[in-house]
């Protein structure tokens, strides 16, 4: 980060290389779109690049890419209460293919394998419809292996603040979950 400050603009690369894929797996824990994670983090790289010079060097580097991703995160979960999309079909638009088309041959057991995405869809709609003060500390410790602390300073606030949504966002998926944990 130092370099690109510096004026070295191909450094970009490298913290793109670096950071890029553990930030598209936050974005895409956050909006859980493909298509949006990736021009999520474009535009986070963008504003990297744009703010350069306004970066703090006592900030780890990740700590400052985590705040403005969750800041993005955030202003675009807003913009879709405001402005809600309908999915009108069931297709993949990459590759036209529906449901049974993508599903595996070899499947063993098709009622566990219906399961298992029954449960991975509950768990991501459970998260989803967390409350933000909630979902972000939560994706940031669970997903992306931040401390407290740090997520306390993506998010401005204190550990104990984010030990506290934490515990209240675990506490919330338990009883919404709850049939799945059984």
């Amino acid at each position: 980060m130092f370099r690109l400050a510096d004026g070295h603009d191909t450094s970009l690369n490298d913290l793109m290389e670096r950071h890029g894929p553990k930030l598209y797996n936050y974005l895409l824990r956050s909006p859980q779109n493909e298509d949006d994670a990736a021009d999520l983090a474009q535009e986070i790289f963008v504003r990297v690049y744009q703010n350069r010079a306004k970066f703090d060097p006592d900030l780890k580097f990740s700590t400052w890419l985590y705040a403005i991703a969750s800041n993005l995160v955030r202003t675009q979960f807003r913009h879709r209460l405001r402005h809600p999309e309908l999915a009108l079909d069931a297709e993949n638009p990459q590759t036209g293919a529906d449901f049974r088309e993508t599903m595996p041959v070899d499947q063993p057991n098709p009622s566990e394998s219906l399961q298992d995405i029954e449960t991975a869809a509950a768990v991501r709609r459970a998260v989803a419809d967390l409350p933000e003060e909630l979902r972000a500390p939560l994706i940031l410790s669970e997903y992306e292996d931040l401390s407290h602390a740090e997520i306390g300073t993506v998010l401005n606030c204190s550990a104990k603040a984010i030990e506290t949504r934490l515990y209240r966002a675990r506490k919330h998926l338990k009883s919404v979950l709850s049939r799945f944990l059984a």
